[in-house]
């Protein structure tokens, strides 16, 4: 097995099969990402994961704890507490089930809705520089192959409500979108 070279990441040995490498190279872009994120929310107390969620909910409209943690692919002790410190923050609210009072149901705040449009442009301009290794096309193709395997490895993404005027990698990368 040889070693990485001191560039590349030492996840992605070059004898690795190619699922393999895809993966590793999926699981750490993901983490820089989020800790880029996480970079940026710091200074306002809140993290990549809130904002998952937050965007989740504006993009259901009052999705149960339940559908907020299918959604995010989390357990729903997770998503708890995430939903209390989005709730102490004023950006979350939580309601009864008209329907079922034993349900809880979930929606963003005014407050949250106005915190990400005031925002919104600086994440999205920096999310951008992120992904300026790549060219327009081959970010449309990354986008695209990301979709599949999201399809692929998780049927309830296919009901998963998804704006069409946007690719599905960008909607991911823009913590605003889909607030309200």
């Amino acid at each position: 097995m040889r070693m990485s070279t001191p560039d590349k990441s030492p996840f992605l040995d070059d004898d690795l099969t190619p699922s393999v490498r895809a993966f590793r190279a999926t699981l750490y872009l993901a983490q820089r990402l989020r800790y880029l994120m996480d970079e940026r929310l710091r200074a306002d107390g809140l993290t990549t994961q809130q904002a998952a969620l937050l965007t989740l909910v504006g993009a259901l409209g009052t999705p149960s704890l339940k559908q907020a943690a299918a959604g995010l692919g989390s357990t729903h002790q997770n998503v708890a507490q995430l939903v209390q410190a989005l709730q102490r923050k004023g950006m979350l609210a939580v309601h009864d089930d008209p329907a079922d009072g034993r349900r809880k149901l979930l929606s963003v705040t005014e407050a949250s809705r106005s915190y990400w449009a005031a925002r919104d442009d600086g994440d999205h301009a920096a999310v951008a520089t992120w992904f300026t290794a790549l060219s327009a096309a081959e970010l449309d193709t990354f986008a695209a192959l990301a979709e599949r395997l999201v399809s692929a490895l998780d049927p309830r993404a296919d009901r998963m409500p998804r704006r069409d005027t946007e690719r599905a990698g960008a909607e991911a990368a823009r913590p605003g979108d889909n607030r309200g």
